[in-house]
């Protein structure tokens, strides 16, 4: 049973999106994950859970990659107890959890002793990539 985890301090703001998107894929491409669609799905992931941290989160900001036995859960852990939820999209969102559903196999929220919280998502197994 193997399990790799990294994490990534992230600067609170806009800076943050383009450091997690390059980050994701690096570690993601690093630890022999080769399908491109799908390693694009996981930085599509980590970028809408920063998103919602930076927007919505305030307090510190940390992202988790993790992998157990082929299992990968990105998590994001900003200073706010308050939990995501899905709402109408609009000119201005509303599209993270729907899209966070549709490329995971399972999300949540954990509360964190300081206030904060954690949110989860286990992405679905990437696709078996077949050498001809």
């Amino acid at each position: 049973m193997s399990e790799l985890t990294a994490h990534l301090d992230l600067p609170v703001g806009p800076d943050a999106l383009a450091a997690v998107r390059q980050a994701v894929k690096t570690v993601l491409i690093s630890w022999g994950f080769r399908h491109p669609e799908w390693v694009g799905d996981a930085v599509l992931v980590a970028d809408e859970l920063v998103s919602n941290a930076v927007r919505h989160g305030g307090g510190c900001l940390r992202l988790q990659l993790s992998v157990r036995d082929g299992e990968v859960t990105i998590s994001a852990v900003d200073g706010s107890a308050v939990v995501p939820r899905r709402r109408d999209p609009d000119g201005d969102g509303g599209r993270g959890l729907a899209i966070i559903e549709a490329l995971s196999q399972a999300w949540g929220v954990d509360d964190l002793p300081d206030g904060g919280k954690r949110v989860w998502v286990q992405m679905l197994r990437p696709p078996v990539l077949h050498s001809d």
